[in-house]
This record gives C-alpha cells, sequence and structure tokens, in this order.
C-alpha cells in the first residue's frame, strides 16, 4: 500500500474518533452531560416545605378577644383588634364603660383599639356574632383533632426552659410555662399545642419568638382552664375550653378566643397584623 492510500485509510477513523470527542465533550453523546444537567436543574428548583397546616379560624380571626360569657376587665387594659361575646347578652361585658354607637351595631370603649361587639346589639351583628362563635368551637376541634404529633407529654407537661420547633405537640395532663419558653422558627412554620388539662404561665415569664416565627401560627388549644401569669408574656392563638384569665399586667401578642369567659386586669392584648392567617379584620 503506498502512503497515500494508507492515508486515506486512516483519515476516517480519525475523523469518527474527533467527532466522538466532540460529541462526548459537549454532552451529545455518552450519558455525562445529560444526567449532570438534570441535576443542576434539580438543585436550582425552590424547595416547598410541606409542614404543618394552620388551624383556620374562620370569622373568629375576627377578634383580638371572643367569648361566649363574657369578658371583663380591672382598668385601664390596653386592647388592639375587636372584641365580642355570644351567646351572652353586653351586659357581661363589664369594666369597658363602653359608648354606643349610633348604629347601635357596636360599642367602643378607650380600653379598646377597636369595636366592641355582642349578641344583642342591632342586626346584622347577632349573626355575626353567631358565625364568630361557630367558628371558633370548630377551630377549636380542629386544633384538638389534629394526629400524629411529633412529641408527646414533652417534660411531662414542664415546658419552661425549652426551645420548641414547628409541629404537633400533645399533653395527656396540664401544660406549665415555670421559666421561658422559646419558639424557634420561620414564618411559615406553625405549631399546634394540644392540652388535655390546664396552661399556666407563671408570673413575669415570657413565651418568645425567635428565627421570624409569628404569633397567628401557634396555636394553644387547652380543655381546661389557661391561665397568665401577673406580668407574664404570652404569644400565639389561644383556643380554650373554659376560661382564660390574664392576671394583672399581663401581656399577649395573638388571640383569646374562650367559650367561657376571659378576665383581664390591667392587660395588654394585641391582634396579630392584618393580612396574615387569623389577622384580617372583616369588620362590621
Amino acid at each position: 500500500m503506498n502512503q497515500l492510500q494508507k492515508n486515506a485509510s486512516v483519515r476516517p477513523l480519525f475523523m469518527a474518533s474527533l467527532l466522538a470527542a466532540l460529541l462526548t465533550g459537549c454532552g451529545g453523546g455518552g450519558d455525562a452531560g445529560p444526567i449532570d444537567a438534570s441535576a443542576s436543574q434539580l438543585a436550582r428548583k425552590p424547595v416547598v416545605a410541606t409542614g404543618l397546616a394552620p388551624v383556620n379560624l374562620g370569622t373568629a380571626g375576627n377578634f383580638v378577644i371572643l367569648s361566649k360569657s363574657g369578658i371583663s376587665t380591672v382598668p385601664s387594659s390596653v386592647l388592639t383588634g375587636d372584641i365580642g361575646v355570644s351567646p351572652i347578652a353586653h351586659t357581661a361585658i363589664t369594666g369597658f364603660s363602653e359608648t354606643m354607637d349610633l348604629s347601635n351595631k357596636f360599642s367602643t370603649s378607650a380600653q379598646v383599639v377597636g369595636k366592641i361587639y355582642a349578641a344583642d346589639y342591632t342586626a346584622p351583628t347577632p349573626t355575626y356574632m353567631t358565625t364568630a362563635v361557630s367558628d371558633m368551637e370548630i377551630a377549636y376541634t380542629d386544633a384538638a383533632g389534629r394526629t400524629l404529633p411529633g412529641f408527646t407529654e414533652l417534660g411531662a407537661g414542664e415546658i419552661g426552659g425549652l426551645t420548641l420547633v414547628p409541629g404537633l405537640y400533645k399533653w395527656g395532663t396540664d401544660v406549665s410555662i415555670s421559666t421561658d419558653v422559646t419558639l424557634s422558627g420561620g414564618p411559615n412554620d406553625v405549631w399546634i399545642f394540644q392540652i388535655a388539662g390546664n396552661l399556666n404561665e407563671a408570673a413575669g415569664k415570657k413565651v418568645t419568638l425567635i428565627g421570624g416565627a409569628l404569633p397567628q401560627n401557634v396555636f394553644w388549644q387547652s380543655a381546661g382552664a389557661v391561665a397568665i401569669g401577673t406580668t407574664a408574656h404570652f404569644e400565639g392563638v389561644i383556643l380554650a375550653k373554659t376560661m382564660i384569665a390574664m392576671n394583672t399586667g399581663a401581656s399577649a401578642n395573638g388571640r383569646l378566643l374562650a367559650q367561657t369567659a376571659v378576665t383581664l386586669d390591667q392587660s395588654t392584648v394585641t391582634q396579630p397584623a392584618a393580612g396574615t392567617q387569623g389577622g384580617k379584620n372583616n369588620r362590621q
């Protein structure tokens, strides 16, 4: 074979090898290119959290305090948001020195940055209040009925001194906050506390939210009474089967939703910001 013939026979093999190398380097041949690209795309996709769903408060979320049997205060308390009672009449709202609006649909008080509603005010307030109380009861049942808790009987009911991550917590006992407790999580995280007994926070202690956690995403469902101690601070929505007592100088960011009475003593209660879970006010 002369040199010309030899070059002619080698050239196709060389070109084939060169083409294969180019295709491999560009990801057009072999498996490495497509796998790497796919992995890169997946890594860039946002991860959507599939955490605990918040409790839907319905129209009960229009109130900073809602009670079936009465709201009383030892002046002066500072309440930011609407308050209301039903099915009991407005006479069960005591200590507020309220002034009736000309419409007779609501009243006001120097202690309430919002409106006061009662079941015996002029229509449509009675229907509005009936719906709100029904929504409160539905929310309580929802919170109490959540299943598969991530934490059960934590601290034998004593959670003071702990830092609690988002999740569903369940106790068959009372729950006590004898020292400060911290809830650590982000603005979309949810805490639900299922308490078969009473909930008690000791005087001067604090519930603190960190990491962007929001009070409207924290739900304390208590089958017993709730007591917030003198000058103590609380965070979250309380769904109580019986009464809620805010002792002298106690404060809370959240909502007090009680199926019996709420008592205040120079207390400060502030509803969550509007536009958030349970934060929007659809006032009458």
